[in-house]
């Protein structure tokens, strides 16, 4: 298969302080990538350094063949971000927002279309501020996607969102796959990650404690239910407990 995303002993630190070390995967196209670990764990960090918004001190990325640090203009037409924490002008609108992200891209999808398969066709006219917190989190997934893109990064996809709401978008994203995008995804959501990813890697403290599927990741714990097994993994539970 082919390999959109390459990442290889990726470090970067910030004063003395090291917020990823040495780490490394693949992801191949159609494939949905987890990246996963509690906050602090250096998630964000890594997605910076794979877009190349951020500068590693060592390792390599690469995606779709190109250094994001290089040929970041080229990147831009073919990989599509949504960040969780998003600003955009107070008052402008969905249709306005939509048509200025379009007018950024030499091609793209009808965000009409986008809209509509995200239940906010009847939000054209309304103003993004005034988007329930749910309805906003869907909007930055349509804005990712209106360049067409061939590989996607989301963030906390469905924080938000209520459980038809997040099986509609896990449905969106599954067909996108089967046409071959490639996503990389952050979840807080275990049921998320079992039900979308085909690989995921867990990171603590900057260091990678897992890479695989979420098979391997319960066989390799003591537990039956991915959750529990992601609990074992990163030790969350018995922190939580010892701090009780």
């Amino acid at each position: 298969m082919e390999t959109t995303i390459k990442v290889n002993q990726l470090s970067k630190s910030y004063g003395t302080v090291a917020a990823i070390r040495n780490v490394g995967f693949s992801i191949c196209r159609g494939e949905v990538f987890g990246l996963l670990g509690a906050n602090g764990a250096g998630k964000s960090t890594t997605i910076e350094c794979i877009l190349g918004t951020k500068k590693q001190d060592r390792g390599t990325v690469s995606i779709l063949g190109l250094n994001p640090q290089r040929d970041r203009k080229k990147l831009f037409e073919n990989v599509g971000v949504q960040f969780q924490e998003a600003n955009y002008q107070d008052k402008i609108t969905v249709s306005e927002l939509c048509e200025v992200t379009q007018s950024l891209y030499k091609t793209s999808l009808s965000y009409h279309d986008l809209l509509k398969q995200f239940g906010l066709s009847d939000k054209l006219k309304s103003p993004v501020c005034e988007l329930s917190g749910g309805q906003r989190q869907r909007l930055f997934i349509v804005l990712a996607l209106i360049p067409d893109p061939e590989v996607v990064f989301l963030d906390e996809l469905t924080t938000g969102l209520d459980a038809k709401a997040r099986r509609d978008v896990w449905k969106c994203l599954s067909e996108l796959k089967e046409k071959g995008l490639t996503i990389l995804l952050t979840s807080h959501f275990m049921d998320e990650v079992e039900a979308l990813c085909d690989k995921i890697m867990i990171l603590k403290n900057g260091n990678s404690i897992f890479y695989g599927t979420v098979q391997n990741a319960v066989a390799s714990s003591p537990y039956e239910k991915f959750e529990d097994a992601y609990l074992w993994f990163t030790q969350e539970e018995e922190e939580e407990n010892a701090s009780i």
